[in-house]
């Protein structure tokens, strides 16, 4: 195989470029670079041409028939694939259509031929250049991989007779075989659909040039002599739908001399065997040849009396063959074009049949056998090579889908967010749910749910899962809400790599001279001392304009050698995806190889972790660097921030991360797609699923399709951060929010006893309370009104439990509408899947098409203690702000080093408007307190703690764990909820 093919594949894969030579593999194929060159002496394409005809005239008697003007019929040909390739490229300017071309051999002519006329039409064309010798399973390897190839549009097998096995050509794809070898295209074309398929360029050109020679083909006998399997079968079938009586024949065929005495029109598909005499074949006779070796000095040695009617030659044949071939690549670049555009998937759903009782969570899972998801992945339009399958549900999704889908207009954009929840939840992960089964399963709408991926912490402690629940989840629910594919195990890893590297760099710079230190840092190998890449970033951030480690001065060495860390002004803690109250306070560094370095520190849960929300904010690969980079974690004893790059660990935490940052494809009860990625903390983070898998997913539903996700707690903490920190750093515009209300919580702001997650629900809740409900919907309209801050319309989803009555369920929907909802929606997704919010569906569909009037709820260039009180005042309620003098000494500081102008993330309860979790409804007049005021500047926003913050829970005297077990023989997992 050549050297060269893997350079050939990478080039491939970049992005179009400008008009120009077209891209190809060098040696051991020869090609020319430009309009003719190496053809003809200099004489260009058409210039050969000519050339060959003249020699094929000193074979025609006197008297024979001129050939056709081959010239026009090739220039019209390829004329009208430039004009339609021009049409296509008006309104896609980047579109530039590659032909790959297979050999394994030495055509050089026919390479050139194909070169020039796609230089001519405009387009690319690329050789893979084998070894003569490649054997079948080569070829097909290189079939594959080009079959995968979103920049290539045609496909053509330039090989020896031999290797056309059944096995090579059925390999290609039938959407790229442009010569129409494939048993799929020549089924159409026997079945009579020619304009859905793609027909042999060689038969093609063989009936142009019978018809533009003036032969009239309706009752002509057809003689087809040595052409073997696709040819023949095309060659035939265009024959018959001509008029033509058609008869095939071998070489080595008894009556063939009987034959060709009968035939008027005589096609050669393979070389005449030289016992075979041209007297056979009667003069007037049409002889047509595509092979290539009929005209090597052969045809009228010895043989000066036959005069043939016509002779086309194999030249002509292959001229207008490969025009025809370049004609069919346009056509599949059309097509392609037209299928990135808006389609609706053929989506296989699943069936649900609900049982009453509803079973538990993992019963129900269990009980519905999902998709094979490389079998989903290609119902929703990905690539084989765009997924990388864990198992038979999960799949990760490449980044590399948004280049190729980067002129796809998105869909529509839905946030579900909630009003101030009790305790248990009140379900907006199953609302996303049932929403977008009850979009494509039912409605036949394409849709997309996007959730954040749980911590494991909350699934062994009191909260159990977070996949949904009822007949509206995501399955298989043991593989979502434990490990998943790793991103949280490659979170945490990361993470505790910084920790360590700076208690690390601390012990090193108290135990050691600049000088020492410095040569550690910069060590002597193999006797060459060198700065790493990352290292050199730094002496350009200290001013240091040197490359050479031994030209830094004492004084330099010592400024590039020491961070200064202040180790009270650390704010990057270890992180455990288990929830250990334990770890909230430690001590570090006690052991005597520490020499002293000790000091107090704490475990976070994983998904508190910085990392966690820089994944959720970025949108590349290149961006999450230098976002990570960009994390500070504590201050110099100066006062100036000391980050991931300064530590030179900005690389390693990259690669740790390299894969948790392609979105986990699962899918729901139905079959519908789901996008499962990133799952940062809703209180000190922003508790939105990833833009990344958003971005997707808008790109693959299309214009008109839907793409649902979802924000953590309530409207007041989810809903804003959503909007003013997600929607900012993406740049997505949402249409619709879908506010989460129930019945209970509805209760519980109107004045009923408190919830307790685990405790059962007292009869205020289980019992019709009109009143209490009433009371309670102050809640329900603040969280509405605080939408409308936004500029973006309300749909209310009422999750009905059995215990909520009719009059309760008529009197929010009623309420919510007066308070300026676009619509209220009773929803029973819970109890029968997607078809109980079919009308949730319609309403949320009425409401997108609506004109959005999204805006930010305040700039982000206002002082720091202004972006604070906006959103304490504005959505909260509050009549002013408290600032402790820690907060606002935090304040100054975070304005001094220059990150005054991010977001706020506030970090408060989420069981109250207030900062008091006890203060139910709409609490009014109170003053906020602001603790504390802390910054990730990686993730990209400052967030202020409003009173204590804990971020790592602890688990409760009767764990989840005692329900959790594995059947051994089985291996299912058992307990989960």
């Amino acid at each position: 195989m050549s050297a060269r093919l893997p350079l050939f594949l990478r080039q491939l894969r970049r992005p179009p470029q400008p008009a120009g030579p077209p891209r190809r593999l060098g040696a051991p194929c020869r090609t020319s670079s430009g309009g003719g060159g190496g053809c003809g002496g200099g004489k260009g394409l058409l210039g050969q041409e000519r050339q060959q005809n003249a020699q094929a005239g000193s074979s025609r008697g006197p008297g024979s028939q001129a050939p056709p003007a081959r010239n026009s019929i090739v220039r019209e040909v390829i004329q009208n694939s430039k004009e339609v390739l021009s049409l296509l490229q008006e309104k896609n300017p980047a579109f530039k259509p590659v032909l790959a071309i297979i050999q394994a051999g030495d055509d050089n002519l026919m390479q050139e031929v194909n070169q020039n006329l796609a230089e001519e039409a405009g387009l690319n064309i690329a050789h893979i250049c084998l070894p003569p010798e490649s054997g079948e399973d080569e070829i097909i390897d290189e079939i594959l991989k080009i079959n995968e190839d979103t920049r290539v549009h045609g496909l053509a097998l330039q090989i020896s007779e031999n290797s056309f096995s059944n096995k090579v050509l059925n390999a290609l794809k039938p959407e790229k075989d442009v010569d129409g070898v494939t048993d799929i295209n020549l089924g159409k074309l026997v079945r009579g659909d020619a304009h859905e398929c793609f027909v042999s360029p060689v038969a093609r050109a063989v009936i142009e040039l019978l018809e533009k020679s003036g032969v009239n083909l309706d009752g002509k006998k057809i003689l087809i002599v040595g052409a073997h399997g696709s040819l023949e079968a095309a060659l035939q079938c265009l024959f018959q739908r001509k008029g033509s009586m058609t008869m095939s024949s071998q070489w080595k065929t008894p009556q063939l001399q009987s034959k060709l005495h009968k035939a008027d029109i005589v096609v050669l598909g393979s070389p005449k065997p030289e016992e075979i005499p041209l007297s056979w074949i009667q003069p007037g006779t049409a002889v047509l040849n595509c092979s290539h070796d009929f005209l090597s000095g052969k045809l009228g040695r010895g043989s000066p009396s036959i005069h043939f009617s016509g002779l086309i030659t194999e030249g002509d044949v292959s001229l207008l063959a490969a025009a025809l071939r370049i004609q069919n690549l346009v056509s599949s670049g059309r097509r392609w074009l037209r299928e990135q555009q808006y389609t609706r998937w053929r989506l296989h759903c699943l069936k649900l049949q609900p049982l009453s009782p509803v079973p538990s969570d993992i019963e129900i899972s269990r009980a519905q056998t999902p998709k094979a998801v490389d079998v989903l992945a290609k119902e929703i339009g990905l690539l084989a090579d765009e997924i990388e399958i864990y198992g038979k549900s999960k799949a990760k999704v490449r980044l590399s889908l948004l280049e190729r889908l980067k002129d796809q207009a998105d869909g529509k954009y839905v946030l579900v967010a909630g009003i101030t929840p009790t305790p248990l939840g009140e379900g907006k992960s199953t609302v996303t749910i049932g929403l977008v089964q009850a979009l494509t399963a039912h409605l036949n709408v394409n849709s997309f749910a996007c959730l954040r991926q749980p911590s494991q912490g909350p699934t062994f402690g009191v909260k159990g899962g977070a996949a949904g629940g009822g007949y509206a989840q995501v399955i298989p629910m043991e593989e979502f809400n434990l490990h998943l594919t790793g991103d949280i195990h490659a979170i945490t890893a990361a993470n505790n790599l910084l920790a360590a590297a700076i208690d690390t760099r601390i012990l090193h710079e108290n135990t050691q001279t600049d000088k020492a230190l410095y040569n550690r840092l910069v060590p002597l190998v193999n006797g060459v001392r060198e700065f790493s890449k990352i290292q050199l970033a730094r002496l350009k951030k200290l001013g240091i304009n040197k490359t050479d480690p031994s030209a830094l001065t004492e004084e330099e060495m010592s400024k590039f050698a020491r961070l200064n860390i202040d180790p009270s002004t650390i704010t990057w803690q270890r992180v455990l995806d288990t929830n250990d109250r334990f770890l909230r306070k430690i001590t570090i560094g006690q052991a005597n190889t520490e020499k002293g370095c000790s000091r107090q520190a704490q475990f976070d849960i994983a998904v508190a972790s910085e990392i966690m929300a820089v994944l959720a904010l970025t949108d590349g690969l290149t961006d999450m660097k230098e976002r990570l980079g960009r994390m500070v974690v504590a201050s110099d004893k100066n006062g100036q921030p000391i980050t991931a790059e300064d530590l030179g660990v900005t690389g390693a935490l990259t690669v740790l991360m390299k894969d948790a940052i392609k979105p986990n494809l699962m899918q729901t009860l139905e079959g519908t797609p789901v996008f499962v990625h990133a799952g940062p903390f809703a209180n000190i983070a922003h508790g939105n699923s990833s833009v990344l898998a958003d971005k997707i997913a808008l790109k693959l539903v299309g214009e008109e399709g839907f793409v649902v996700t979802e924000a953590g707690f309530g409207a007041d903490i989810g809903m804003e951060k959503f909007f003013n920190i997600k929607c900012r750093a993406s740049g997505l515009v949402p249409n619709v929010v879908v506010l989460v209300a129930t019945v209970r919580a509805l209760k519980m702001h109107g004045g009923g006893p408190s919830v307790t997650a685990g405790v059962p629900l007292k009869k205020e809740y289980t019992e019709e309370n009109i009143q209490l409900v009433a009371d309670g919907c102050c809640n329900l309209q603040k969280q509405i009104q605080i939408a409308q801050l936004f500029g973006v319309p309300v749909v209310v989803a009422l999750n009905v439990f059995k215990t909520d009555t009719r009059a309760e369920i008529d009197l929010v929907c009623e309420l919510a509408k007066r308070a300026g909802a676009f619509d209220a929606v009773p929803c029973h997704h819970w109890s029968i899947g997607g078809k109980g919010s079919v009308d949730l569906a319609w309403a949320v569909r009425e409401a997108a098409s609506k004109r959005s009037r999204f805006q930010f709820l305040y700039d982000v260039q206002l002082p720091i203690v202004e972006k604070i009180r906006t959103i304490a005042q504005a959505v909260y309620g509050a009549r002013d702000i408290e600032l402790s003098p820690e907060a606002q000494s935090k304040i100054d500081r975070y304005t001094q080093q220059g990150f005054g102008n991010l977001p706020i993330c506030m970090a408060k309860t989420h069981l109250s408007l207030s900062h008091q979790p006890d203060k139910k409804g709409v609490p009014r007049d109170f003053i906020l307190p602001i603790s504390d005021v802390r910054a990730s500047i990686g993730a990209g926003f400052i967030y202020p703690l409003v009173g204590t913050m804990s971020t790592m829970p602890g688990l409760p005297t009767r764990p989840c764990f005692y329900d959790i077990d594995l059947d051994t023989e089985t291996e299912q997992v058992k307990g989960l909820f």
